[in-house]
């Protein structure tokens, strides 16, 4: 994929993970950042248990960001709770 289709479903990845865990959006950069972080993670994720990751830009790809990055907002919670 290029760099361009990776920010674009990081993007989307991104914001309808954070709308899902936190019902509310982080901010363009940090959608794109936890979208195409959280493609990573969900295609490891995804590959783990024997399915394919990331294959492109299409809705499968994007449904393993969604949920590699909601996995990665629950983490943060989580983590920050316990913080507390």
């Amino acid at each position: 994929m290029s760099l361009l289709a990776w920010i674009v479903l990081g993007l989307i990845a991104g914001f309808i993970a954070s709308r899902i865990v936190d019902n509310s959006g982080r901010g363009l950069l940090m959608d794109i950042v936890l979208g195409i972080v959280g493609a990573v993670v969900g295609g490891w994720v995804f590959t783990t248990f024997g399915f394919a990751g990331v294959t492109g830009l299409n809705f499968y790809s994007l449904l393993v960001a969604v949920v590699g990055a909601a996995l990665l907002l629950m983490l943060l919670h989580a983590l920050t709770r316990r913080a507390r």
